[in-house]
C-alpha cells in the first residue's frame, strides 16, 4: 500500500466525516475527539451539585454564630496581614479568601448587601445557605433542579410583595423630633449585635445627627469621616460639625504659630510652598561667583513671592495637599498665620465641601470668592494626638466622628459597627418605611407561603414549604446564639403568628435571657421561657428598613438558584500553578508576546 499523509486539516476532515460515517477510517474506528488538555478534571452531575451545597453550607457555618445580640465575634487572623476581630458578616467572608468557585458566590451577595444597604450581610448570607440545605433532599431524590428553581423564585416574588404590604412608613405627620427619635430605634437596632451595642442609645443620637448633616438630597457617606484615636473611653468619642483631621508633619516654627481662629479666612492650595533641592548631578555653568549668588537668590526671590501673596489674600489658616516647608512655616508663624501640609486629599474634599474653599494651583490671583470660613478653627488635643477642627462651617454638609477605645482591633470594629449604621439610617431616611426584627418578618413570612403552598398543586407545594422553612434560620439562630430553646421559642412564635394581630411577634433575646436566669435561680418553678422571648418587637422599636429585608430575600434566592443550576464543574490545575502561568520561555519571537526568548514586541500571552 502507498503510505498517506494526514495533515492536521485532513485529520479535522476525517473525524467529522467519521461522525456520520463511522466506516470511513482504517478499520471503522470512531476517532478521538480531545476537547480539554490533559489534566483537567470535569465533574458533573448531581455529585458534583450536592458537592457545591456542601461547600456554600460550610461558609455559613462560619458566620452562623455572630447573628443577633448574642452573636460572637471571630479573630481572624490572614498571613502577612493584622488580625481582625469582627461580626460583620461583609467582613469575615473577605476575609477568609475563599477559593471554591460555587462558595464564592457567598461572598459575592454578603458584599452586594453591604454596599447596597449597609447592613444584614450574615442574613443574606444563613438564608441562601438554608435555601440551599433544604433543596439537598430533593436533589439527592432526583428531583429535576429547573423545577426547584422557579419553585423558589415563585416564593421569593411573593416574598418580596408580602415585606412591601407589611412595612409601615414611620415619617408620614410626624415632627422632626418624632422622625429623629424614629432614627435612632433604626440605629440602636442595627448597633444591638455590635461590639459597641452597651453604648447604642449615645452612638445612635451621634450617628443621626451626623447623617442630618449631610445634603439630603444625595446622602453622600463619604462626607462622614471616622478618625481613630487610641486611648480613652467610648463615652469621650465626640462628632464635629465640620472637619477634623490629624495635625500633619511639621516644622520647629508650627509651635509659634496660634492655634485657634474665629471666623478666619481659609485658603487651600494645591503647591509646595518650600525650598526645593536640586537635582542629582545637576550642572549649573557660572562665570563669576557674584553669578551664583544671583541663582541662590532667584530660589528665594521665588519662595518669598509665593508667600507674601499667600499673606495678600487675608487668610489666617493655610492649607495645602504639597509640603509647606520649614521657611513658610515660620514666615506664617511671624505673621500669626496657621498653616497645615499634606494634607489628605479625602479630608481636604471634605474641607473644600464645607467651608466654601476651592483649591488653587496658584497665588498669583486668588478670587476673594475662593476662599473658605469657618466660625470657630482651633487645634485640640485628643489623647496622645493632635487635630485640627474646623466648626461651624457655613456650607457644612459633612462632619467627623472622633472615636475613643483601647486596643486597635476594638477601634477598628467600632467603626465598622457605626458604618453599617450609618448606612441603616441613610436608607431609613430615603426610605422611610421598615419592618418589625427579632424575625418577626421572617416568621410572617414563612406562615404566609406555608398557607400559600396548599393551593399549589403538585411537586412545587414540597418546594415553596421548603422555602418558607429555611425563612425560619433567622429566628432559630437568634435563639441559638442568645442561648434559648429554639424550639420551644418558635413554637410560641408559631402560635403567635397564627392569631389575628401576631404578625409583628419575634424573638425577645433580653427578656429570655432574663427569664431563663430566673428558672434556673428558683429551680424551674417559673416555667418555660418560650413566653418571655416573644415580644412585640415593632411596639418595642426593633426595626429595620424594609430595603434591608428586600434585598436579602433577593439576593439570597439569586445565589441559590445560581448554585442550584451549576451541574458541571471544569477545572485545570495546570492553569493554576503560578509557573504554568508564564509566557513560555522558549518560541521563535517573530510574533507579538510570543515567549520570552524573541523579539516580539507587546504582552505575552497566558
Amino acid at each position: 500500500r502507498v503510505p498517506r499523509l494526514i495533515t492536521t486539516h485532513s485529520l479535522a476532515l476525517l473525524s467529522s466525516q467519521a461522525m456520520a460515517h463511522p466506516s470511513m477510517l482504517p478499520g471503522g474506528m470512531t476517532p478521538q475527539v480531545i476537547l480539554l488538555r490533559e489534566g483537567t478534571d470535569t465533574s458533573q452531575g448531581t455529585p458534583q451539585l450536592l458537592s457545591n451545597i456542601n461547600a456554600c453550607l460550610a461558609v455559613a457555618d462560619a458566620v452562623r454564630t455572630t447573628l443577633g445580640p448574642c452573636g460572637f465575634d471571630k479573630l481572624i487572623h490572614a498571613q502577612g496581614a493584622e488580625a481582625t476581630i469582627s461580626n460583620d458578616g461583609a467582613t469575615i467572608m473577605k476575609l477568609l479568601s475563599i477559593v471554591h468557585p460555587a462558595a464564592k458566590t457567598l461572598t459575592d451577595i454578603a458584599r452586594s448587601q453591604d454596599s447596597e444597604v449597609g447592613d444584614g450581610t450574615t442574613t443574606v448570607v444563613l438564608l441562601a445557605s438554608e435555601f440551599l440545605k433544604e433543596a439537598k433532599p430533593f436533589v439527592e431524590d432526583g428531583v429535576p433542579v429547573q423545577a426547584i428553581i422557579a419553585a423558589y423564585r415563585t416564593a421569593a416574588d411573593l416574598a418580596i410583595s408580602w415585606v412591601n404590604k407589611l412595612a409601615v412608613s414611620i415619617g408620614e405627620g410626624s415632627t422632626d423630633a418624632e422622625k429623629r427619635a424614629m432614627l435612632e430605634k433604626c440605629a440602636g437596632t442595627s448597633l444591638n449585635s455590635k461590639l459597641v451595642n452597651h453604648e447604642k442609645e449615645f452612638f445612635a443620637s451621634m450617628i443621626v445627627e451626623a447623617v442630618l448633616t449631610l445634603d439630603q438630597r444625595t446622602l453622600d457617606h463619604r462626607d462622614i469621616g471616622f478618625k481613630k484615636v487610641q486611648g480613652g473611653h467610648l463615652r469621650e468619642s465626640f462628632l464635629v460639625d465640620g472637619v477634623a483631621f490629624k495635625k500633619t508633619f511639621s516644622y520647629a516654627g508650627f509651635e509659634q504659630q496660634p492655634k485657634s481662629f474665629e471666623q478666619p479666612k481659609v485658603l487651600a492650595l494645591n503647591i509646595e510652598l518650600e525650598l526645593k533641592a536640586e537635582r542629582d548631578n545637576a550642572e549649573v555653568r557660572i562665570t563669576d561667583p557674584e553669578a551664583y549668588q544671583r541663582v541662590v537668590d532667584a530660589e528665594w526671590n521665588v519662595i518669598y513671592e509665593k508667600l507674601d501673596l499667600c499673606v495678600k489674600t487675608g487668610a489666617k489658616v493655610i492649607v495645602s495637599r504639597l509640603a509647606i516647608g520649614d521657611l513658610a512655616t515660620q514666615y506664617f508663624a511671624d505673621r500669626d498665620i496657621f498653616c497645615a501640609g499634606r494634607v489628605p486629599e479625602e479630608d481636604m474634599r471634605r474641607l473644600c465641601k464645607s467651608t466654601g474653599a476651592v483649591v488653587q494651583t496658584s497665588v498669583s490671583s486668588v478670587p476673594v470668592e475662593a476662599m473658605g470660613t469657618c466660625e470657630v478653627f482651633e487645634e485640640r488635643q485628643v489623647g496622645g494626638e493632635r487635630y485640627n477642627l474646623f466648626k461651624g462651617c457655613p456650607l457644612s454638609k459633612s462632619c467627623t466622628i472622633v472615636l475613643r477605645g483601647g486596643a486597635e482591633q476594638f477601634i477598628d470594629e467600632a467603626v465598622r459597627s457605626l458604618e453599617d449604621a450609618m448606612h441603616i439610617v441613610r436608607r431609613a431616611v430615603k426610605n422611610t418605611s421598615v419592618v418589625p426584627g427579632g424575625g418577626a418578618i421572617d416568621m410572617e413570612l414563612s406562615r404566609r407561603l406555608r398557607e400559600y403552598a396548599r393551593s399549589v398543586a403538585g411537586k412545587a407545594q414540597l418546594f415553596i414549604n421548603a422555602f418558607a422553612k429555611a425563612l425560619e434560620i433567622i429566628p432559630r439562630q437568634l435563639c441559638d446564639n442568645a442561648g434559648l430553646d429554639a424550639t420551644d421559642v418558635l413554637n410560641k412564635l408559631r402560635q403567635k403568628h397564627a392569631q389575628e394581630g401576631g404578625a409583628n411577634f419575634g424573638v425577645d433575646v433580653r427578656g429570655g435571657m432574663n427569664a431563663q436566669f430566673q428558672q434556673r435561680n428558683d429551680g424551674g418553678a417559673s416555667g418555660g421561657v418560650g413566653s418571655s422571648a416573644v415580644i412585640d418587637t415593632y411596639k418595642s422599636y426593633v426595626w429595620e428598613p424594609s430595603a434591608v429585608k428586600l434585598h436579602a430575600v433577593r439576593a439570597a434566592c439569586d445565589a441559590a438558584c445560581l448554585v442550584l443550576s451549576v451541574d458541571e464543574t471544569v477545572r485545570n490545575p495546570r492553569s493554576e500553578d503560578p509557573q504554568n502561568s508564564m509566557p513560555a520561555m522558549g518560541g521563535r519571537g517573530g510574533g507579538r508576546g510570543r515567549g520570552m526568548g524573541g523579539r516580539g514586541r507587546g504582552r505575552g500571552r497566558r
